[in-house]
């Protein structure tokens, strides 16, 4: 790539900054003044284009190795100057081809090492700015079906589900959140080609907190025909509540920053054992049974045909490339086969099963009555909400109003920033071995897991209701685009602040029909679980301590939080704050289980037997 495109993308970049700026703002749904933060916001993204401007002239402090005049090792400079033609697009195109010479720039004649030979582009290397563009669009792809959950998770315990256009609205900033944090972790962070986005992690206690009688939803709220959304009284039930939420979380966030900055991580790992890791992160997922099962069963039709065609892309198309239309310079327009299934399953089916919804209401198969099973399923119950929604929306700090703070929901957060710490180091190590980069070093992982908590901390300000993580399946996607360089998720950081601009994205997501969303919800949770399970593969399971250990701490991990909703008076000491922790804490399955195993597998004797591969690198 010439300097005359990376030139075009901070111009792309600023035009998304001048745009968002010179937009008419709608107002927000409540009436307020002048919010003082808003220009807080246009500082923090001409920071923002200033650094990728600095980063790509050279500046030294931007340099991925710590010592800006030590040349990095032989194996990851041979890593950083391969080249072959990756194995999503097959092609004799000169597309992936290196020509270019000069800093961060490929020659044909230089060898690759066989550890990494099989990238077309390396951390350090710059892909055309066309193809930056175009593989940054497809990490947002590959990330949206988590970036959209997330508040639809939260709509219905945020008094939020007969009010798409609210919706939309949180899609909108959890994009514009996830791009900020995104371009932060890539520059400042460790410094790898890793994606940001919401986390599932901070699902759990947030609805935990929610379920407080204090935050639960009043039963007006409930019913489609008395909600006004306009009215204050509605208005403020719904932002209330996600002030809470992210008082919650930009406080716990402190926390993730302080255990990153202090290195504290690094002395934490030696304690934290998949015996650990596997009861907290499946029971992120399987607590959300109810919820996927609740979001399907309103059609059970629909939610099945979008269940087969996730399998059937995913597991059993995976391996079929499909001939796509390609143009050179060499061959002009040609075909060339990409493995379409493999890298978006879950987007084509959402697609295929909105368009069965849509041809099934034109056609009148589905009841008009919204009391009658199946209306759910019909696209027009939702249809106002692209006409209502804004063109242009700049997403900026206290959009909602002041944060709230309470320890309740400070300490059930905290149970999900040690969750989102823990998996996000095992994404580091795998993000690095995929891109042909040596394992990253204790200063780098603090360095990383610091900035996700300033990335948290961004997001809870900006009123996403949710954090920011690094995202596993766009490490995944590495290894399947062959393509590890930055500027490629730079690009895809850019993409998603875009996305968080323009209202109609999100107004668009939040009209997919519920029981397309609930088949999603279904195959997406049931492989979190299988995730978490599958840590289980470090640790010697022929052990009868391992197997007491991991079954014990999953089953009270569910079995504790649901008596604890039932008979949450039987634990009351007298002081509503004491109260409302307790409660928070021992209703958020992840706390639960993931506390259980740490303690357990820490004092039962016989701890060898667990072999856990982070464990040696931290001890290093």
């Amino acid at each position: 790539m010439t300097g005359e495109g990376w030139g075009g993308a901070v111009w792309v970049a600023g035009v998304c900054c001048r745009s968002a700026a010179g937009a008419r703002r709608p107002h927000p749904p409540q009436s307020q003044a002048q919010d003082p933060c808003l220009p807080l916001t246009f500082i923090i993204l001409a920071g923002i284009e200033k650094l990728i401007f600095l980063y790509w002239s050279g500046f030294p402090f931007f340099s991925p190795w710590e010592d800006a005049n030590r040349s990095p090792p032989v194996a990851v400079k041979s890593a950083m100057t391969s080249c072959e033609h990756p194995d999503f697009l097959q092609q004799d195109d000169n597309m992936f081809s290196c020509q270019v010479d000069g800093r961060g720039k490929k020659k044909d004649d230089q060898p690759g090492s066989p550890s990494s030979s099989h990238l077309a582009y390396g951390i350090l290397d710059v892909p055309p700015w066309y193809l930056c563009i175009l593989l940054g669009i497809q990490h947002f792809l590959t990330a949206l079906g988590g970036l959209v959950a997330v508040p639809l998770i939260l709509a219905k315990e945020l008094c939020l589900q007969h009010d798409p256009l609210t919706q939309s609205y949180l899609i909108s900033t959890i994009f514009f959140a996830s791009g900020i944090c995104t371009l932060l972790q890539v520059f400042f962070g460790v410094r790898l080609p890793i994606l940001q986005g919401g986390t599932f992690g901070f699902v759990a206690p947030s609805l935990a907190m929610l379920s407080l009688p204090a935050w639960k939803c009043p039963e007006w709220t409930l019913n489609a025909s008395q909600v006004n959304t306009s009215s204050p009284e509605f208005i403020e039930e719904w932002q209330k509540r996600i002030r809470e939420l992210q008082g919650a979380i930009m406080v716990a966030s402190c926390v993730q920053i302080l255990v990153g900055f202090s290195g504290l991580i690094g002395f934490l790992m030696r304690f934290i054992g998949p015996l650990t890791i596997a009861p907290t992160i499946s029971l992120v997922a399987l607590p959300l049974f109810s919820s996927a099962g609740n979001n399907a069963g309103t059609h059970w039709g629909v939610a099945a045909v979008t269940i087969f065609l996730i399998v059937l892309f995913s597991q059993y198309l995976k391996n079929v490339a499909v001939p796509m239309p390609i143009y050179g310079r060499e061959k002009k327009l040609h075909t060339s086969k990409f493995y379409l299934f493999q890298v978006f399953p879950v987007l084509l089916s959402l697609c295929i099963s909105w368009l069965l919804c849509f041809v099934l209401t034109v056609t009148n198969a589905l009841p008009k009555d919204p009391t009658a099973y199946g209306y759910q399923a019909r696209t027009d119950t939702k249809a106002n909400v692209l006409s209502q929604a804004p063109w242009f929306r700049f997403p900026y700090p206290g959009q909602w109003g002041l944060p709230t703070i309470s320890p309740a929901g400070v300490f059930g957060i905290m149970a999900g920033v040690i969750s989102s710490m823990v998996e996000s180091v095992g994404d580091y190590y795998a993000c690095a071995r995929l891109v042909g980069a040596p394992p990253p070093p204790k200063h780098a992982i603090n360095r990383g897991i610091g900035i996700e908590g300033l990335g948290c901390l961004l997001a809870g300000a900006w009123g996403s209701g949710n954090g920011t993580t690094s995202y596993s399946e766009n490490v995944g996607a590495l290894g399947i685009t062959k393509v590890g360089s930055r500027m490629v998720i730079v690009a895809a950081g850019c993409v998603l602040l875009l996305m968080g601009v323009f209202g109609k994205i999100g107004a668009a997501f939040a009209t997919i029909p519920t029981p397309v969303i609930g088949g999603m919800f279904l195959v997406m949770f049931g492989v979190i679980a299988a995730v978490g399970i599958s840590n289980l593969q470090y640790v010697d399971m022929n052990s009868s301590r391992n197997i007491f250990v991991f079954g014990f701490s999953i089953f009270c991990g569910l079995a504790v939080p649901n008596w604890v909703n039932k008979n949450s008076e039987k634990l009351q000491t007298g002081i509503l704050q004491l109260d409302q922790v307790i409660q928070v804490l021992l209703t958020t399955d992840m706390f639960v289980g993931g506390f259980l195993g740490f303690l357990l597998d820490n004092t039962i004797p016989e701890r060898a037997a667990a072999t856990w591969r982070w464990r040696t690198l931290w001890s290093a």
